[in-house]
């Protein structure tokens, strides 16, 4: 498949995304990156389509990435956070292994006094 990557700059956000098309102009996939403070680039999600998924479409994505950022961003470190299945290319590409992180989440709820979360028996 003639798939064809674009690079889009959202102004506000100091933001780049990278988006994977079809040749009819359908987004199959995008990857983004943040520009921070003291020359730091934050490599952020990345996604691809259930259905092409396995074609190489995230690697493609990857590879322009950071073909953009080895060309414009010398010097500056990169960091990301990942998933296990992503892990192996950024090893691959010289990313060193921090320490784990595990996903947590929760329902926000009003926020009751605290006298009256906590039963007291007399």
């Amino acid at each position: 498949m003639n798939i064809k990557i674009i690079t889009l700059k959202m102004n506000a956000q100091n933001q780049l995304g990278w988006l994977a098309l079809t040749p009819d102009d359908i987004t199959i996939g995008h990857t983004f990156m943040m520009i921070e403070p003291n020359q730091t680039l934050k490599f952020l999600d990345s996604w691809v389509d259930d259905s092409f998924r396995r074609q190489g479409i995230f690697r493609m994505l990857w590879e322009a990435r950071w073909k953009f950022v080895q060309q414009n961003y010398k010097g500056y470190k990169v960091y990301a956070w990942c998933k296990p299945n992503s892990l192996p290319l950024l090893l691959e590409k010289g990313f060193e292994q921090g320490e784990t992180c595990t996903y947590v989440e929760r329902i926000v709820e009003e926020q009751l006094p605290s006298y009256e979360r906590c039963f007291v028996s007399c």
